[in-house]
């Protein structure tokens, strides 16, 4: 009798274990060590868009893909995360309603006396990812920076005397030799709804006045040119016309070679609402894993042989908007996961919502969430060695992986209002540089931002007719 009761023990209890260890196994990634190292060469073979969209390749502006000496090299991460931290700043005091006055620009930034809008912490530099498109006709290659946080689109544009443009890959967009460039005159609603918003720099002087726009930047880089409209075309075949941008002829500041911006933000003037017809409004972009990766930008719905959200792969969440601030997509967190365990969080640290922004590197959760996550994390990453905070104390939960050929990191899992529940690419969407790819953002009551480092991997999906985020897992 005992030794039937000990062999079933011995039966049940290594079940039983066996059990726990694939449940483990299940919330944990063992990957390669070297995985952390940048990579040499470009691969494109995981882009996965949609080819019956108007999509176009996306990549790391530092990575092999990009187009040569698309940047000048890139940044420590001590000063990308500095630029991180003021781009965030700057969004979560945008978000809360705040901005400061306009500033004067210098006369080197032509305006002698004259001011255009100030956002308070903006930095252009901290953006990662970069898409090439052609404007004008014939059609001229361009390499912009994407930005949700933004909403004017502009490039350089001749003429730019000495100092009055900087150094960038492509020759100066020349509107002189597009058939289809118009500038916006003063006297026109366009330039009057610029006015009313936040681009607006009055108007040339002259007869002929022409509509100006102007952008100064928290690290006090400025962009002041024409308002106009031009043919884009964003693959052969796929072209949009009349699309409003800043032809940019006065660029001061800590600017890196690539030829302008392209902002995907909600308000009217971004490319999204300027196409909105043309494409339905939605629109869709998946960050490499890698920067050696590529992934792509997408405009308009995903095609699915199926009507159910479920079928197309992507999971929803409700997308909240600022009403004062129609710039931002914002969801609802409302619980994490680290190794498979909930995170002991209130829903009342979330409720003040998280932007979600391709721009941003590090997502910045409030205190009482990322202290917990934190804990949990460097818990289940014990047997490597913390290094002490640097990198100005931005990030505080870095490794040091030397000697190690394998590393395990735990999954970790965001859940969102409605019960959309993602799992991050590990270690990609996790770590970055070996550091946990977090930071704390101030109070509970403070507005998160979800970065890019997060997003990588999946079809990130934005649908403001509908008032939807999706999530597609292994878009590219």
């Amino acid at each position: 009798m005992a030794y039937n009761h000990l062999l079933l023990c011995i039966l049940l209890c290594s079940s039983y274990y066996s059990i726990v260890l694939a449940v483990n196994l299940n919330n944990f990634a063992v990957v390669p060590a070297s995985s952390f190292e940048p990579e040499a060469a470009c691969s494109t073979s995981s882009a996965n868009s949609d080819p019956n969209r108007a999509s176009v390749p996306l990549v790391h502006r530092h990575g092999p893909c990009a187009p040569s000496a698309a940047s000048g090299g890139k940044p420590s991460l001590a000063e990308r995360l500095r630029r991180d931290r003021a781009r965030a700043n700057y969004i979560v005091t945008k978000a809360a309603g705040g901005r400061t006055a306009a500033t004067a620009v210098s006369d080197a930034v032509g305006g002698g006396g004259t001011s255009i809008p100030t956002f308070l912490g903006d930095s252009v530099d901290s953006l990662e990812y970069v898409v090439t498109l052609g404007i004008g006709t014939p059609a001229v290659q361009q390499t912009v920076l994407i930005d949700t946080g933004s909403d004017l689109s502009w490039v350089q544009c001749k003429p730019c005397g000495a100092g009055e443009c900087y150094a960038q890959k492509d020759p100066l967009f020349d509107p002189s030799s597009s058939s289809s460039y118009a500038s916006v005159p003063c006297d026109s609603d366009a330039c009057r709804k610029l006015a009313a918003g936040a681009y607006g720099h009055g108007c040339t002087s002259g007869a002929a006045a022409l509509c100006e726009y102007g952008i100064e930047y928290g690290n006090r880089a400025t962009t002041t040119g024409v308002y106009s409209t031009e043919t884009l075309t964003l693959k052969p075949g796929v072209v949009v016309a009349d699309f409003g941008f800043g032809c940019g002829d006065h660029q001061h500041g800590p600017y890196e070679k690539f030829d302008g911006l392209l902002g995907l933000g909600g308000a009217p003037e971004s490319l999204v609402s300027q196409t909105s017809s043309q494409f339905g409004g939605p629109f869709s972009y998946c960050l490499p894993p890698t920067s050696g990766g590529a992934g792509f930008l997408a405009l308009g719905a995903p095609n699915s042989s199926s009507s159910s959200t479920a079928a197309a792969g992507f999971l929803f969440t409700p997308m909240r908007r600022i009403p004062s601030v129609p710039t931002f997509y914002v969801v609802t967190l409302t619980g994490i996961s680290v190794g498979g365990a909930p995170l002991a969080v209130p829903p009342s640290a979330f409720s003040s919502g998280m932007v979600i922004d391709s721009g941003t590197v590090i997502t910045g959760l409030p205190a009482t969430a990322y202290a917990a996550l934190r804990s949990a994390f460097r818990s289940a990453m014990s047997e490597y060695r913390l290094l002490p905070p640097s990198n100005g104390a931005v990030l505080d939960t870095c490794y040091d992986f030397t000697g190690h050929t394998n590393v395990t990191v735990p999954t970790i899992a965001l859940t969102f209002s409605g019960g959309a529940t993602i799992d991050l690419a590990t270690p990609a969407g996790v770590l970055v540089d070996g550091c946990l790819a977090f930071a704390g953002a101030g109070t509970d009551d403070t507005i998160g931002i979800i970065g890019n480092v997060n997003q990588r991997t999946f079809e990130v999906l934005y649908d403001s007719g509908k008032g939807t985020v999706g999530f597609r897992a292994g878009a590219c």
